[in-house]
């Protein structure tokens, strides 16, 4: 066989498809009422857009055309100057050739998106606020699918019972996922999926290494640190073409987990087995961790009046406050405590403090019996299951025994330190849901301490550790 041939039938191919495109961008748009009537014109708009779009997958089959091409070339043997390939060679490069061309792909599952090329282009958003040195650096990137790339999920088709809105729910989650998975291919050696609902386990991140490198050379299909559905799932990116294809073979018919589960299936059980030994031939492929690293935190699902109340039994609940040997005060508040959930309670450490939303000016006030020596304080508020009920715009103030003194501290020291109403000097504040800091000797003996909100608050509000050093 001569590759010349074959270069000059390719190039053919290419060829004839080129210049209905050409013909079609020559006819001119603007509408002619004398020549062509209203339908008429319809009609060849509508087969102008299909001609352009088909210019446009012209460019793909090309790439393919000069992929096999290059391949050829490189294997190639000249004979009597004439580019020649060895028999056994030619079949196998046209085998691969077909291969190329008939290959699946997406579109064969997904087949709405040839309608559009920027169908599969992610929207990467950067990032703001305090991920915006994450995102420039490549650390951290945030990706939106194109809202071409989901299907007409009206067409779809109720299945295992569940309501349409359910349907379309769990389809779009398998859509999600395998974009997902598709889009981090290549990014790293390894990938976990995790989601915004979720809690970690303190060291997680070095426990999940480890654990890595111990298992790194055996054969799995994914780690799992989480027992829950498709949480803690960590692939190799090796592995997540063929994850992500089986996805969306099936992202019409099951949930994520369970399609997880088939691919286990598949790849382990023997039918003529029974299915003792289909689930201790499946456990070789999926490797768990315990105790389990993320935990499923709320009640309510992105699937509107879904509750999904299942934790993960193997997961060490962290504690959701930290307890500290206190000095002797009387406590009052403005606030109202949620529940068992009181200012006492979490002053002794033996529970956190949660308040109905706050208003401006409510607060927290710790009376020492007498004037004590104060070294420093820390305030934090939220916790690991609450995070976003936490001290928003809230100042730290401190009474000191001795008027004269304040005066004097107040004009002798930095303005930082601000004056507030019934002898208080304003100390300290919460920043991102911590305040910590020291008490200048100056003020000494301290009254009272008071925590006051400066403004109305959206949310609830925890404080989940009190220390008051002396």
């Amino acid at each position: 066989m001569r590759i010349s041939n074959l270069k000059c039938g390719l190039v053919l191919i290419a060829l004839t498809c080129f210049p209905m495109v050409i013909w079609i961008e020559r006819i001119p748009r603007d509408k002619d009422s004398t020549a062509v009537g209203a339908a008429r014109w319809t009609d060849l708009q509508n087969l102008y857009e299909h001609l352009h779009l088909a210019k446009k997958m012209e460019a793909e089959v090309s790439r393919d055309l000069r992929a096999v091409l290059q391949q050829l070339n490189s294997i190639c043997q000249p004979v009597n100057n004439i580019t020649v390939l060895p028999q056994n060679v030619a079949v196998s490069a046209l085998k691969e050739m077909q291969q190329v061309l008939q290959r699946p792909n997406i579109h064969h599952y997904l087949p709405h998106l040839r309608q559009n090329l920027d169908s599969l282009s992610p929207n990467v958003v950067l990032g703001q606020g305090r991920h915006g040195d994450d995102v420039q650096s490549g650390l951290l990137e945030v990706v939106s699918p194109s809202p071409h790339y989901y299907p007409d999920f009206s067409t779809i088709k109720e299945s295992l019972g569940d309501s349409k809105d359910r349907v379309r729910w769990r389809t779009k989650q398998n859509l999600d996922f395998s974009y997902l998975m598709h889009y981090a291919q290549d990014k790293g050696s390894y990938y976990i999926q995790l989601e915004d609902d979720v809690i970690a386990k303190s060291g997680y991140y070095d426990e999940i290494k480890a654990f890595t490198a111990q298992e790194a050379s055996k054969d799995w299909l994914f780690l799992e640190f989480s027992q829950l559905g498709f949480i803690g799932k960590m692939f190799r990116t090796s592995d997540l073409h063929m994850i992500s294809e089986f996805f969306l073979m099936f992202h019409k018919d099951k949930p994520v987990d369970w399609l997880l589960d088939h691919i286990l299936w598949v790849k382990t059980c023997n039918p003529e087995k029974d299915a003792k030994h289909c689930n201790d031939q499946k456990a070789l492929l999926k490797r768990q961790y315990k105790p389990s690293l993320f935990q499923h935190v709320g009640l309510h699902s992105s699937l509107l009046g879904k509750i999904q109340p299942l934790k993960d039994k193997a997961f060490e609940t962290s504690k959701l406050y930290q307890a500290h040997n206190n000095p002797a005060a009387e406590l009052s508040s403005s606030l109202t405590h949620y529940q068992q959930h009181s200012l006492e309670r979490a002053y002794k450490g033996v529970d956190f403090f949660w308040a109905l939303t706050p208003s401006q000016n409510d607060y927290i006030l710790f009376k020492f019996l007498q004037p004590i020596h104060i070294s420093g304080y820390l305030f934090r508020s939220g916790n690991i299951e609450t995070s976003t009920d936490k001290f928003h715009n809230t100042t730290v103030e401190v009474l000191p025994r001795n008027a004269s003194v304040r005066q004097k501290f107040l004009t002798s020291l930095p303005s930082a330190y601000k004056e507030s109403d019934n002898g208080f000097i304003i100390v300290g504040a919460f920043a991102s849901g911590l305040a910590e800091g020291a008490i200048e000797d100056a003020l000494q003996p301290i009254c009272a301490i008071r925590l006051v909100f400066q403004s109305d608050a959206d949310v609830w509000a925890i404080l989940s550790e009190i220390s008051i050093k002396v």
